[in-house]
Parts: C-alpha cells; sequence; structure tokens
C-alpha cells in the first residue's frame, strides 16, 4: 500500500496525535463522545446572565466567612475555536451557532479530571464546561469552569486554525465545517431560518392557511420550465418532481379555501448560476376574490416587514439593506411601471412596433427565425429593459403581453394585456403574481396553443393538465396568486452574492 506524501501525510500525522488524544481521554476514565447533558444552554444566552453585581462582590468578600456567593452558574457546550495553555490555567473559546464564549478552566477550581481534560483539548473538540460568570480583567465575560467533559473529540484538523475556511468550494460541500469556522455563515442561516418563520406568521395573521401539496406530480405544470423525470415502480407509470405548486393551490380555491399558502421546495432540471439552483425554495399564495393589485399590495407589505426584521430593531421606516453594492430602499414606496413604460424607456420603441423589434433583434445577435413577434420582443425586453431597473429600487413590472401569460386574466378593456407583475429588486426577479384566469374555456384555448395548436388528440392533451381544465369547470372564484422565490429574498436581504450561500446543501458537482 502506497504511503501518503506531503500535505496528506502531514494530515495524517496531525489525525493520528489527535487518535492519541483520544486514547488519552480514555485513560482519564471519560468518554471522548461524550453524552446526555441536562441544562446546557447556548452561549449568548450565558453571556446575558453575567450578574456584575455579584461577581464584584465576590471578587470584594469571596474569601471572607460567611459570604454567600451569588454569582450565576451556567452550563455551556461548543466547539473549542481557541486554546491556550498558561500552565495552571488554561483558556478556551467555545463557539455554537450563537456567537462565542471565554471559559476558563484552573487547576484549583475545576472538580475530577476537568483540569487534565483542559490540557490535551484539541482545536475543534466539543466540550460541557460549568460554572459561575465572571468578567477578567480585559473585560471579557468568562466562564470560570468548575466542571469541563468532553462531547465530541474532532479528529479533523481544522482550517486556519478556526479563523476561517475560505476555501468557497469546501466551504459549500463541508457546510458542517463552514458553520463553525465562520460565524457569518450561521449568521444568515439564521436570519434565513427567522424570515420564512416571519413570513409564515405575516401570511397566518392574515387569514391565509398553509397547505402541502404533492411533490411527486403525474405532470408537471404551473411554470414553462424542464422537469426532473422519475418512475414509480408499484404503478409502472412515470412521473415529476414539482416545478411550482400553482395548479394545486387553485384546486383548494375550487373546493373553497378563501387564502391558501405554501412553502414548498421546487425542481427544475436547467441551469446552475449565481441566481440558479435545481431545487430551490418558494413561497407561493392564493387569495379568492383578490387580483394582482392586492397581490402587490400584499407583497409590498411582506418584503418591507422581513427587511426590518433583517435590519432589527429601530429600523426607521426608510430602512435601506446593502447588496452587491446597491444600497435598496425597502421604506420607500415601490415603484410601479407597466412592461411596454419599461420597454419604451430602454429602446426607445415600443414591443408592439414590430419592424424596429426585428430591426433591434437583428442588430444584437437574437435569432428571431420562426419566432413570434411578441416572444421576439420579450427576447429584447430580458436583454434590454430588464438591465435598466435601478436595482437599488424595488421595481413591480406590470400589465405584460397576455400572449406571454397563459394562466392569467386578461384585463376587460385591453385583452391584449394581461393583469401581471414581476418584481425586481437588485437586478434580480423576486416575484411573479397574476390576477388568475378561472374561465375553464379560454384556459383550455390557452393550454393548447402553448402546445402550438397541436393539442388535438387525447395523448397530446395529457401533456397538460386535464383535471385542472375540470375543476375550473367547477368554479374558481376570481383571485390573485403570488410566487416569490425565498433563495433570491435572503439573499437580498442579508447581501448575498451567490445562491448557494443560502441554501445549506447546494448542489454541486460530485468530485469523482
Amino acid at each position: 500500500m502506497d504511503q501518503p506524501s506531503g500535505a496528506d501525510a502531514q494530515h495524517h500525522e496531525l489525525q493520528e496525535q489527535r487518535r492519541e488524544n483520544r486514547r488519552r481521554v480514555r485513560a482519564l476514565g471519560l468518554d471522548p463522545y461524550g453524552g446526555r447533558t441536562e441544562g446546557v444552554i447556548r452561549l449568548d444566552e450565558a453571556r446575558s446572565r453575567y450578574d456584575e453585581t455579584a461577581d464584584a462582590a465576590f471578587k470584594e468578600h469571596g474569601k471572607e466567612d460567611g459570604f454567600v456567593d451569588s454569582r450565576p452558574v451556567v452550563c455551556v457546550a461548543g466547539r473549542v475555536v481557541l486554546h491556550r495553555d498558561n500552565g495552571r490555567l488554561v483558556w478556551m473559546n467555545l463557539r455554537d451557532a450563537a456567537g462565542d464564549l471565554q471559559v476558563a478552566v484552573s487547576k484549583r477550581d475545576c472538580a475530577g479530571e476537568g483540569f487534565a481534560l483542559a490540557k490535551i483539548i484539541d482545536l475543534g473538540d466539543v466540550v460541557v464546561a460549568s460554572g459561575p460568570l465572571v468578567k477578567t480583567k480585559t473585560g471579557e465575560v468568562t466562564v470560570w469552569a468548575s466542571r469541563l467533559d468532553p462531547a465530541s473529540k474532532c479528529l479533523v484538523p481544522p482550517p486556519e486554525k478556526w479563523a476561517g475556511l475560505a476555501d468557497v468550494e469546501r466551504r459549500y460541500r463541508q457546510r458542517y465545517i463552514d458553520l463553525w469556522a465562520n460565524p457569518g455563515t450561521a449568521a444568515v442561516f439564521a436570519h434565513r431560518s427567522r424570515i420564512i418563520s416571519r413570513i409564515r406568521s405575516f401570511l397566518d395573521e392574515r387569514g391565509f392557511l398553509e397547505v402541502d401539496t404533492p411533490v411527486l406530480q403525474p405532470r408537471p405544470g404551473g411554470a414553462a420550465a424542464k422537469p426532473f423525470v422519475t418512475h414509480m415502480n408499484a404503478l409502472d407509470i412515470d412521473l415529476y418532481l414539482r416545478i411550482a405548486p400553482e395548479l394545486y393551490l387553485k384546486r383548494l380555491l375550487v373546493g373553497g379555501f378563501a387564502a391558501v399558502y405554501e412553502i414548498s421546495r421546487n425542481f427544475r432540471n436547467e441551469g446552475v448560476d449565481r441566481s440558479h439552483n435545481p431545487e430551490f425554495t418558494m413561497v407561493e399564495m392564493y387569495q379568492a376574490f383578490g387580483d394582482y393589485g392586492a397581490m402587490m399590495d400584499l407583497t409590498e407589505s411582506l418584503i418591507r416587514e422581513l427587511a426590518g426584521l433583517v435590519a432589527g430593531p429601530g429600523a426607521e421606516a426608510g430602512l435601506v439593506l446593502t447588496f452587491s453594492d446597491h444600497a435598496i430602499d425597502y421604506g420607500s414606496p415601490f415603484e410601479r411601471v407597466t412592461y411596454t413604460q419599461l420597454f419604451e424607456r430602454a429602446l426607445g420603441f415600443g414591443p408592439g412596433d414590430a419592424v424596429r423589434v426585428l430591426e433591434e433583434a437583428r442588430r444584437r445577435g437574437i435569432e428571431a427565425q420562426g419566432m413570434d413577434d411578441v416572444l421576439v420582443a420579450h427576447k429584447l425586453f430580458e436583454e434590454v429593459a430588464e438591465a435598466a431597473i435601478d436595482p437599488s429600487r424595488p421595481t413591480f413590472v406590470i400589465d405584460w403581453p397576455a400572449a406571454l401569460c397563459p394562466l392569467t386574466r386578461a384585463k376587460r378593456e385591453s385583452p391584449e394585456i394581461a393583469e401581471r407583475f414581476e418584481l425586481f429588486i437588485g437586478g434580480m426577479e423576486i416575484a411573479n403574481a397574476y390576477t388568475e384566469l378561472n374561465d375553464p374555456d379560454v384556459q383550455e384555448r390557452k393550454f393548447r396553443e402553448q402546445l402550438g395548436g397541436a393539442a388535438t388528440d387525447e395523448a397530446t392533451f395529457r401533456t397538460f393538465d386535464a383535471d385542472f381544465i375540470e375543476a375550473l369547470r367547477v368554479g374558481m372564484p376570481p383571485a390573485g396568486g403570488c410566487g416569490i422565490g425565498i433563495d433570491r429574498l435572503v439573499m437580498l436581504l442579508t447581501g448575498q452574492r451567490s445562491i448557494r450561500d443560502v441554501i445549506l446543501f447546494p448542489f454541486m458537482r460530485p468530485k469523482d
């Protein structure tokens, strides 16, 4: 067998040193992998319990007979990210998801084998410490350990002495290291959790009901996207991981629910880049007797509240958060501009000017052969008009060409325009919403048109959701619906440049 060499050899040697320290822990009669411990609290909570008056009294009168020590005693646990052995006193910094806290272990005050354990601790080990809270001469709140126990032995040498994990790919592949090595990572995911929790409470408070709809679907629907295909052995049928929950949520409006939402994992077999991951999280919400205007108001209020949550207490109405060098103002009213106005503003002519649209498309190298004029104009819109949106100002782009929106109700006075909006912030699309189409005959016609007019036989007809048409025939009330990308929203609010920085385990190409 080949012997490891170079960096591998050094890594192997360091692991062996740690295994030797594990044997030494066992020799003390301790289990290096710990066990159940009652009363452990988070490090930030322990810090908050420090009592300056009690600490001062102990420092002044602690040696006097009859003195009662009233310093708070805490039990904490964390990973060792700093270790200094000063002989008869060992200093450690512990880290958990809430932050760091200093622990002092003295030969005089730590009971049992705790001091001996402290001497053979390695960076990365998880330990449990109990003792009173004190403040050192340098002003740092510290647990003065009266007991120290092992909880888990780390056999892998930590990166850069836990000063930070800089290798981006390793951060994504080994998030369990990233979370401990880079405290900012844990803070981002704590924000993500609070954002999702607040989305739930925001919608619950407004009468929305949270529901679950199928992830495995007999046909993909609710968006134009390439699905992942799988096979169900029990029924010998192909199924699809959902690309959106939309058509099932609308069925619930047919069933009588007034307002529903789902925080869903969706799957699209498409590209991976800074703002796309094949598996992503959305919140979709539908409100009977609403429209896209109601969804606009709801979305603006929700995002402003979430921005305030991240900004923290004391944030004023004009709150500003930074994303990708842009200071985004969430406190002021969001801009509202029509699709046509934005197109004209960016290109100098309207999307209905077919001659100029084709000329501009050719000039920009956009392939237009055999493509409908509306789709060519939309290619220009995506390339030019979207780029003209001020990334620092949240902007609703409203009133889209109806030909682009097969699930959307058209304006009564202008049937060529659909009651749809997309919300852009920081150069990204964050939300998409409609006044929902609830006429079954119009919906069926649009589905067939979407299939290029070929859906005349029953086999082709099954490529779209015929049962959804049947649900509309039963009768769906007028409604507004909206989908918000949670991953991108967390990116914006926490200032992260890549979607991989807000997904705990983003998709990565296998190493082998």
